[in-house]
């Protein structure tokens, strides 16, 4: 057929511009399977930690506040004693589907350090206006047993604090009292007196790697699928 009745190759319109939507949008397809990618390594490698940490033996708390970072989640020990009438309830936790409250506690040890003890779980009471039943901590000098977790305050978020003596929210008693803790706290296992092993005890974070390395595998077919894109749409011009 002779080249006169050949129908001219149509130009694409915006050629470059589309290129370049393209070439960015895969970019941050890239950029989003690296991010997922990384979150993937960090978190196997947190709970390969966690999973060594809470096997070992339980060492002395004064053994362990000299390098935190690298004994959080070991059971550590301590000998002092709790503050009944400064108690913090979490609200918002949950075990096996009911409501609850986590007990958080004040404690002294003998050698003057101040730092929280979580006591656990319990569950709520039968209306919003009836307390929970929290157990009594005994008087006096005890040895307890727990994970050492490390936190730059208090757990944060919403909660609903009853103090032992009623002297109103959390943040009011620690103003008027000026309380000063540790910037560490301990999840309790068990202690020196019977009534200090709690029923439930603070939950470990869920061991797993998560879905990262899928997310990681999506974002790269996403960026195949819009080079695919832009060569079937130069194509068909």
């Amino acid at each position: 057929m002779s080249d006169k009745f050949r129908e001219p190759v149509k130009k694409e319109p915006w050629s470059i511009f589309k290129s370049l939507v393209a070439l960015v949008l895969v970019v941050l397809c890239l950029w989003g399977a690296q991010w997922q990618y990384q979150r993937g390594i960090d978190r196997h490698a947190r709970n390969t930690v966690i999973e060594e940490r809470i096997t070992k033996s339980s060492i002395d708390l004064d053994s362990a506040t000299g390098a935190l970072p690298d004994y959080e989640w070991q059971k550590v020990t301590t000998t002092g004693s709790f503050s009944s009438d400064k108690q913090i309830l979490l609200r918002n936790r949950y075990n096996e589907g009911k409501y609850g409250y986590e007990v958080l506690t004040y404690f002294t040890t003998v050698d003057k350090r101040n730092l929280w003890v979580d006591r656990g779980w319990v569950q709520a009471g039968a209306t919003a206006t009836t307390p929970p039943e929290v157990t009594q901590v005994p008087t006096g000098i005890v040895s307890i047993t727990g994970r050492l977790r490390l936190d730059s305050s208090l757990p944060r978020g919403s909660f609903f604090a009853l103090p032992g003596k009623g002297q109103g929210l959390v943040s009011e008693l620690n103003a008027q009292s000026q309380l000063n803790t540790e910037k560490f706290y301990i999840d309790l296992l068990e202690g020196s007196d019977a009534s200090l092993t709690p029923a439930v005890t603070a939950q470990l974070p869920e061991l797993s790697d998560g879905p990262h390395m899928a997310y990681a595998l999506q974002w790269l077919f996403f960026a195949g699928l819009i080079i695919y894109g832009r060569i079937l749409i130069r194509r068909t011009r």
